[in-house]
């Protein structure tokens, strides 16, 4: 199995808990690891034959444009819409959200989610 890595792709979106987050929004950040079987764009060399990262990232920016309360519903959303790419065997998503209204100090707060296709 390959691994396309697509890491901190960097989006504006309004997630959240709290009514603030969903008025003023704030920052995110998704790496995206995703496993496929490479065999046949090794030997054609074409872009249709393996996955198209533009794609995958115009799903991510779509999915996060989708208010969410959890970070974890935007995260599965997103993991949704990749398995509808047929070469897509396994997807690891970890979605970032930067500076969270929380009286503490800290870089970020991010979950993790795994999934590979039935």
């Amino acid at each position: 199995m390959t691994k396309l890595n697509i890491k901190g792709i960097k989006i504006y979106a309004f997630h959240g808990h709290f009514e603030e987050e969903k008025k003023l929004g704030g920052h995110f950040i998704v790496n995206l690891e995703i496993g496929f079987n490479s065999d046949k764009v090794l030997s054609t060399d074409k872009l249709e034959d393996t996955i198209d990262y533009v794609q995958v990232i115009d799903i991510v920016k779509e999915q996060m444009k989708k208010t969410k309360n959890m970070i974890e519903s935007a995260a599965d959303k997103i993991l949704d819409e990749l398995f509808k790419i047929e070469l897509i065997q396994s997807v690891n998503i970890e979605l970032e959200k930067i500076s969270p209204p929380v009286d503490a100090n800290f870089d970020k707060i991010s979950i993790e989610l795994f999934r590979t296709k039935q």
